[in-house]
Formats: C-alpha cells, structure tokens, sequence
C-alpha cells in the first residue's frame, strides 16, 4: 500500500468510525513510516501523542 493510500484509508476510517482496533492497525503502520505529518488534522481525532 503506497503512503499516500494508508493515510487516506486512515483519515476514512474516522470519518466513518470504523473499528478502533483497525483504527489501531492504521495508527501503528503511519508510525512505523513516519508518516504522522501527512495527517490532515481536520480529519484526524488523535493527538500526535497518540502516535508514541
């Protein structure tokens, strides 16, 4: 999956209030690719933290 399509997979699945744990799933792939920057933060309900 290219950067681009997980973040956007990611900013979906809040707006559509998917399951936390693929939520979750997202979360962890965004960070191992350090990717957090890339997170629209009208779209995203996390904290930067919450990528720790």
């Amino acid at each position: 999956m290219s950067d681009d399509l997980l973040v956007e997979a990611y900013e979906q699945a809040i707006v559509l209030n998917l399951c936390p744990g693929f939520i979750i799933l997202l979360e962890k792939e965004i960070q191992r690719r350090s990717l957090q920057h890339d997170i629209e933060p009208s779209q995203s309900t996390l904290k930067s933290s919450s990528f720790q």
